[in-house]
Parts: C-alpha cells; sequence; structure tokens
C-alpha cells in the first residue's frame, strides 16, 4: 500500500527515503550500495524499503 513513515521494529523514519530508493534502484544501481548511501544500516529498515510493494494502482481498480 502506502510505505511505512517508520521501520515496524526499530520505529527509525524511513519514509522519506522511499523516493530515492526507488528512483536510484530503476535506474539500474544496487539496492544495498543505495540503502549504504542513504544510512539504512539496520536490517530491519533495510527490510521495510526492500520489501515494499506498490498496491495502491491494484487498489484503485476496485474503488466505485
Amino acid at each position: 500500500m502506502i510505505v511505512p513513515v517508520r521501520c515496524f521494529s526499530c520505529g527509525k523514519p524511513v519514509g522519506g527515503l522511499y523516493t530515492e530508493f526507488k528512483e536510484r534502484t530503476e535506474k539500474g544501481e544496487h539496492a544495498g550500495k543505495v540503502l549504504d548511501d542513504l544510512g539504512v544500516k539496520k536490517y530491519c529498515c533495510r527490510k521495510t524499503l526492500l520489501t515494499h510493494a506498490e498496491l495502491v494502482d491494484d487498489i484503485m481498480r476496485f474503488k466505485k
């Protein structure tokens, strides 16, 4: 759905990093390097950004 504002496990703000992470990985950069550059070191925060799925477009098809 919508990228979480904070990491579910530790509470670190990660919502503001998602746009840059997505843009850079779509351009072909390695996801691990992008996360390192953004300062995301904890595995729980990395998981939150790596596993996020954009479902808004799929759900909006069913809205009346």
